[in-house]
């Protein structure tokens, strides 16, 4: 959960904890080469915390609903994604009805409409995947490794699963609505009543539809029994309700205010659900050349306003629609799958042994010390907690595919995603992907080393 206020003030202990000692790893930080694709995010976050029914998002057309503004009027095609992070609590604590949040979907066509659903996970906090504390590296092949239900969700879409709980495929008859999906967030036997769901699935649609994201407490059956809403419930709410309240904070302005930035969270679509780059030494150049014995260069990810490591790169997802008061870009690109190819060469003529890692350095927009800032002994905050693939040719020239968790605090280096052993003159292509994880907190590196 991505805080309203990256970097948080610590109440201080008595006696006083002297602060983390800082080291610095001097090295350039590079712009990361390419840039997000076109595909919609259809993207529920805010409200995050949820305590009353209402729409969380909508891109439904405001004509014939009874309050337009809660409605964004954003037609979908073709393929998008739908990513959704709420949470659930029971407000008053001895209201333990399950909330349900619903997606529905509705075409405005004259014919069918076939969505397929490409890849997909739902998971809850408790018991899907709770908050556990995990090593900071943690080899995770068989994907039963996660901490938090964005851990899972995300390990799950990046090995191109779809959970059973979706079908492969809904068709919308002309001029009517279907559920995506319809699930609960339960708070009852919680200590505390608190829960949430964390979403992602990409779909493809053959027509035109609109999407609404909803939050509605179950029903009650006569015998007092829970049931969930149905498909003409979710409408009603749908056509007559308003959006969830209480509202999370409002975004500041991006830039010119002085003041410590409020992001804010997304509610609206963005643009683009993947960034693949090609790193070579220039755009004419086919390999990346190994830094000299003792060196090392970055590459920034899932930079944002006030956090680019000095590169002026903005990574984050542009809205195409939003509220007005929620965040005017989706900070943190949160389910945006990046697929980084790095063609090492080792231009030298001995052998050398380079590292590829993944680090979490204190968030600077300009570097104040000529290179990044790590602590000797990383803060307690989890600024990053997902499943990174890497592919890479080993010494023998075998492909080698590895999927790792990690969990890292804000000013962690991170150990080696990869070690290769480079022949003089020899190369190796290396390919990292992950899918930017929900309860993280940007921006990262991607760091090539090579050792003295």
């Amino acid at each position: 959960m991505l805080p309203l206020l990256l970097g948080l003030t610590l109440a201080q202990a008595t006696p006083a904890t002297p602060p983390p000692e800082e080291v610095v790893q001097p090295q350039e930080v590079r712009a990361l080469p390419g840039r997000l694709d076109s595909v919609p995010v259809f993207n529920s976050n805010s409200p995050e915390l949820v305590l009353k029914a209402g729409i969380l998002l909508s891109t439904f057309p405001g004509d014939g609903k009874k309050v337009p503004a809660a409605h964004l009027n954003f037609p979908l095609r073709g393929r998008f994604d739908v990513f959704a992070h709420h949470v659930a609590k029971a407000e008053p604590p001895e209201n333990l009805r399950s909330l349900y949040q619903g997606i529905i979907l509705y075409n405005p066509g004259a014919k069918p409409v076939k969505v397929n659903i490409l890849q997909g996970a739902s998971y809850l906090s408790q018991p899907d995947a709770p908050f556990i504390q995990l090593d900071s590296f943690i080899p995770n092949d068989s994907g039963t490794v996660f901490a938090g239900p964005g851990s899972r969700v995300m390990s799950d879409v990046l090995r191109g699963r779809r959970q059973n709980i979706f079908p492969a495929q809904i068709v919308i008859p002309p001029g009517e609505s279907q559920m995506l999906f319809n699930l609960p967030i339960p708070v009852q036997g919680l200590t505390p009543p608190l829960n949430g769901r964390s979403t992602y699935m990409r779909l493809l649609s053959n027509g035109t539809v609109y999407a609404a994201s909803l939050a509605m407490f179950a029903q009650t059956n006569a015998d007092g029994s829970e049931r969930a809403p149905n498909l003409a419930e979710w409408q009603n709410l749908l056509n007559n309700g308003e959006l969830s309240t209480p509202r999370d904070k409002t975004p500041t302005p991006i830039q010119g205010t002085g003041k410590p930035a409020i992001y804010g969270r997304v509610a609206g679509v963005a643009r683009g659900s993947q960034w693949r780059s090609l790193l070579t030494d220039n755009p004419k150049s086919k390999y990346l050349t190994i830094p000299q014995p003792g060196q090392a260069f970055s590459y920034a990810l899932s930079t944002l306003h006030g956090g680019t490591f000095g590169t002026g790169q903005i990574q984050s997802a542009p809205m195409l629609v939003r509220y007005p008061d929620t965040a005017y870009f989706a900070h943190g690109n949160y389910g945006i799958q990046y697929s980084l190819r790095l063609p090492l060469s080792n231009n030298s003529q001995t052998s050398q042994t380079v590292s590829v890692s993944l680090q979490t350095p204190l968030k600077e927009d300009q570097l104040t010390k000529s290179g990044l800032r790590f602590f000797t002994t990383p803060a307690r905050q989890v600024f990053f907690r997902g499943t990174v693939r890497v592919r890479y040719r080993d010494e023998q020239g075998k492909s080698t595919t590895k999927f790792v968790h990690l969990v890292q605090k804000r000013g962690q280096p991170g150990e080696p995603l990869v070690l290769l052993n480079m022949k003089p003159g020899g190369s190796s292509l290396v390919e990292v992907d992950f899918l930017y994880p929900p309860d993280a907190s940007p921006p990262q590196v991607l760091t090539v080393s090579t050792q003295k």
